[in-house]
């Protein structure tokens, strides 16, 4: 009789599992239709010398391996990497130092600070591109307080110097992205008890031991998300380096996600460019994938 009614209830042994599987197929479709699909035909195109107009010859590997050997595709590379400590390490570091004052000193108006922290992450980055660039231009803010203050000699055009071009862009990463972690940082201060706290200053420890006693090691998993997301920011890198420096002076700032768009668009070397973007694609999952890791080594 028991028998009877599980099978009236439950169906037919394998029923839930082929219902499940027909509420998830719309989402794998789509999933598949708007990105395993386009992913597959980058691949594809990746494997092909073409210019988007004329028929495609095999490349094969030869499209990767210039990525290995040409310094003009392996350059971008190379500066993403330099804007990953402007986009990811610095942010988070000045985050946890931000949220960590903020918290410890009871600051009023926290709420204030962290919308005005925030603020960046709300601008549309086209705007913040154009201001930026007044600011670091030649007759710009920064050039014009450094000659008020009498240090005119360090006064230059930011954007358009070959050494200090890439330092100025990672710069305006900085600002952008140090809010966004702070946000992330205070929300997770909060949840902290006050008595782990209470308990380090009755040991005697300071306020650099209780941050590294107490803060950071409930931090850490606000800590990966952080690094996720300003990672992903700094490597997908375009609209910014396009509107502010469009890769100069020379090659000076040139990024993968610009690259891609320049031999794709401005150059016709379609092939070229998809494999540009499938290294790039690579790049950002071993990196997520590696932060991912060893935030969840950490935590067990």
């Amino acid at each position: 009789m028991r028998r009877t009614v599980g099978r009236r209830r439950g169906g037919a042994p394998g029923e839930p599992r082929a219902v499940g599987y027909l509420y998830v197929l719309p989402a794998l479709v789509l999933y598949g239709a708007f990105l395993l699909f386009p992913l597959g035909q980058t691949v594809w195109l990746s494997l092909l010398h073409w210019d988007g107009l004329t028929v495609a010859t095999w490349a094969g590997a030869a499209n990767y391996q210039a990525l290995l050997t040409d310094p003009s595709l392996r350059g971008p590379f190379l500066h993403a990497l330099v804007l990953l400590l402007f986009y990811a390490v610095l942010p988070v570091a000045l985050g946890l130092l931000l949220a960590s004052a903020l918290s410890r000193f009871r600051v009023r108006g926290t709420a204030f600070f962290r919308t005005v922290f925030f603020l960046p992450q709300v601008l549309a980055m086209v705007v913040v591109g154009v201001a930026w660039r007044s600011i670091l231009g030649p007759d710009g803010l920064l050039n014009d307080s450094l000659r008020a203050v009498g240090l005119g000699s360090l006064a230059r055009s930011w954007l358009g110097d070959y050494t200090w071009a890439l330092p100025a862009v990672g710069t305006i990463g900085t600002w952008v992205e140090t809010g966004l972690c702070v946000v992330l940082f205070l929300a997770g201060v909060q949840r902290i008890p006050r008595e782990l706290y209470e308990a380090a200053r009755m040991d005697g420890a300071g306020p650099v031991r209780e941050f590294l006693a107490v803060t950071l090691p409930a931090l850490r998993a606000e800590i990966a998300v952080a690094l996720t997301l300003t990672i992903v920011a700094g490597l997908r890198n375009f609209d910014l380096i396009y509107i502010t420096t469009a890769g100069g002076p020379g090659n000076a700032t040139s990024v993968p996600a610009y690259e891609v768009y320049h031999r794709a668009f401005e150059t016709n070397e379609v092939g070229s460019a998809a494999a540009m973007g499938v290294g790039l694609t690579v790049l950002i999952f071993v990196l997520t994938v590696s932060v991912a890791r060893l935030a969840e080594g950490r935590n067990r």
